[in-house]
């Protein structure tokens, strides 16, 4: 999944009787799948940006939360998705959020990824996800280090850290696979279920513009 021949053309397509592309609860394949497209979209230079710089304001960390759950439900609520289809979804989220025009066509290679993704995940693929979450789980401790070292104002907070770096070590001991699925189940469904309006539209829920 690190290198990728980009073609417009490629799409998915659920088989029959599925009615649309999110994989059964009960094989963990959907909890998979949900990781994987937050890792991509982490991966996202010009959003990370973005979110390292508030361009969404103080809420634009949640916003690319919401960014990767409307690109897992084009695959629960549709039977087919294509690559197109992704990066324009990527495209107008980063308008609507953070009042960025992309024109370099940087979504092109996320949106390929994440359809490769679930072509991976559809096939029995697990490793490379777990590699990319535990990659992106330690440089997400890397920068806290660095915060907490460089930040006067807790002088005793070093020895905390080392204490959660024994405790982190424990956690290996478990299962990876069900510790990445049960660890970003929780964060991607961490709202209270859909909400809906007066004419049946569902409401997503986060604060900023959202579109039905």
């Amino acid at each position: 999944m690190n290198t990728i021949t980009i073609d417009e053309t490629s799409f998915v397509e659920a088989q029959a009787p599925n009615l649309s592309l999110e994989f059964p609860v009960e094989t963990k394949q959907q909890a998979r799948f949900e990781l994987g497209v937050s890792m991509w979209v982490h991966r996202w230079e010009i959003l990370e940006t973005a979110v390292q710089n508030s361009w969404g304001g103080p809420e634009s960390s949640d916003k690319r939360d919401w960014i990767t759950k409307i690109i897992i439900d084009l695959f629960k609520d549709n039977k087919v998705v294509d690559v197109l289809l992704i990066e324009e979804t990527l495209l107008y989220a980063m308008l609507d959020e953070f009042d960025v025009d992309i024109q370099d066509d940087s979504g092109l290679p996320i949106a390929m990824n994440i359809l490769k993704c679930w072509e991976y995940v559809n096939n029995g693929g697990v490793e490379d996800i777990q590699k990319m979450y535990f990659d992106w789980k330690n440089k997400q401790q890397t920068i806290q280090t660095v915060k907490i070292e460089k930040d006067p104002l807790n002088p005793d907070t070093s020895s905390e850290e080392e204490e959660e770096d024994d405790d982190e070590e424990d956690d290996d001991a478990m299962d990876e696979d069900d510790m990445v699925i049960e660890e970003e189940h929780n964060h991607v469904h961490e709202n209270n279920g859909p909400q809906f309006d007066d004419d049946g539209f569902e409401i997503v829920q986060a604060k900023g513009k959202r579109r039905h």
